[in-house]
């Protein structure tokens, strides 16, 4: 039984199959799981990575942290620390939640950052208050976290980051661009939640949602060194063609940063980072790692081809189909019965007033190259379960997905057009929807060739 809604694994025998190596990646990151591979207790003795802390010594513990896995991390560090962990506040996206005993889980607003999100943070950053070395800061950061951990500088409105968010979201640059401008806007980002923290000694526990798992990218960066500068956040911004729809006041903050007057985030070289340990307990790699050996366990000929792809949704389904094409034409790179797998990011730059995400555009795209192919299915899944604005978290399309919307009057070349995917991939019932997933590693991209 597969936590996937739809499409149904009665739909065929093959799309259940498909599922069925989707889901395997899913449990593969499950963020409690994640949590106990790399973390333990023994008494006194908390072992984590490598590293040992003696709890006999801490005064407090803290937790604290953002993102859309928060929640099950929370109750994860809970089962191990219990009745250790002094006090704790983690903001996460509505939906996201699991149930805590000693740590306030905060609902808020992702991917456009709100109020609640903002008070959540002012109370993680209360909890901060009068730091020592006998404390333990224990942070748990997911993918979401940048805008779910919001906390702007002072002059720079809520409202001011709201818009910014959408602007740079509809330029389409990469979350690694994205993140350097809101590190350069932030209470806490880019280093400056591990200064705050400063002298305990903080376990960031991170669950990786950026291709290669950068960590000063990841949730922009909140315990590690900022290597970006104003100069870069002001260049994103020129390069993104958004100059005018950023507000004034963060034009003002991000010049004012650039000339000198305002304190740059911490770099490499500073003290606080002798008190820092940065742990990733899950990312990309290992779900597809464990999509592969589910799919080799149903006879599927499988490879992991790569777990850094990136670039425009559309056009990287046009090679996914390319791909598909190659191995029907000439069992290349592997022979049929095939499975390719692919993990990343990839981006939309929106031109349409559609509704969809990167997913279900990418999804689309292939669709219209794979058209007629009988024996091909195509699957690009969001692990978080939410594809852009929307309660789809993905696309499964095969050769006939164009023709089903044709047969109710819908063009799949006009809804690519208009960044409208979710109507049509939901009218043929090629939508993938799981519900939060209370996980986020990326997404997932599965080409299945079959025999015939």
């Amino acid at each position: 039984m597969t936590r996937f809604i739809k499409p149904d694994a009665a739909h065929s025998e093959r799309r259940g199959r498909v599922l069925t190596v989707l889901d395997a990646a899913l449990t593969a990151v499950d963020p409690a799981a994640a949590i106990r591979r790399v973390v333990r207790r023994e008494g006194d003795v908390l072992h984590v990575a490598g590293h040992t802390y003696d709890l006999g010594r801490v005064r407090r513990v803290i937790v604290i942290g953002g993102g859309k896995a928060g929640a099950s991390m929370t109750a994860a560090i809970e089962t191990i620390l219990g009745e250790r962990i002094t006090a704790g506040h983690v903001n996460v996206k509505y939906g996201y939640t699991a149930p805590t005993d000693r740590v306030t889980v905060h609902v808020c607003g992702h991917p456009v950052p709100d109020a609640a999100g903002v008070d959540g943070v002012r109370a993680m950053v209360d909890l901060l208050d009068d730091m020592t070395g006998d404390d333990l800061v224990i942070c748990l950061i997911s993918g979401g976290g940048s805008a779910l951990m919001t906390l702007p500088v002072a002059g720079v409105a809520l409202a001011d980051m709201q818009a910014l968010t959408e602007a740079l979201l509809r330029s389409g640059a990469p979350i690694q661009a994205i993140n350097t401008v809101r590190k350069h806007l932030s209470q806490v980002k880019g280093g400056r939640l591990a200064r705050l923290a400063y002298p305990a000694n903080v376990i960031a526990l991170i669950l990786s949602d950026v291709v290669g798992s950068p960590l000063d990218t990841i949730a922009s960066g909140p315990t590690v060194p900022d290597p970006t500068t104003f100069a870069d956040a002001l260049a994103v911004i020129e390069r993104g063609g958004i100059a005018d729809e950023v507000p004034a006041a963060i034009r003002h903050y991000l010049m004012s940063g650039a000339a000198g007057r305002m304190p740059e985030t911490p770099k490499a070289g500073d003290p606080v980072w002798a008190r820092v340990q940065n742990v990733i307990v899950a990312d990309n790699a290992r779900a597809a790692e464990a999509a592969v050996e589910r799919a080799q366990a149903l006879g599927f000929h499988t490879l992991l081809l790569s777990t850094y792809v990136e670039g425009e949704a559309r056009d990287v389904g046009q090679v996914l189909a390319a791909l598909a094409k190659e191995i029907a034409a000439s069992n290349r790179p592997v022979p049929r019965p095939a499975c390719l797998i692919l993990g990343g990011e990839t981006t939309v730059t929106v031109q349409g007033k559609g509704t969809g995400g990167r997913n279900q555009e990418l999804a689309l795209a292939a669709a219209l190259a794979i058209q007629g192919m009988g024996n091909v299915l195509i699957a690009s899944l969001a692990t978080d379960g939410t594809d852009g604005p929307t309660d789809s978290a993905g696309g499964l399309v095969d050769g006939s997905t164009v023709a089903r919307g044709a047969a109710l009057g819908l063009s799949a070349q006009a809804a690519l057009d208009n960044n409208d995917a979710y109507p049509f991939l939901a009218a043929v019932d090629d939508m993938l929807v799981t519900g939060p997933t209370n996980t986020n590693v990326n997404d997932l991209m599965a080409v299945f060739v079959f025999d015939k």
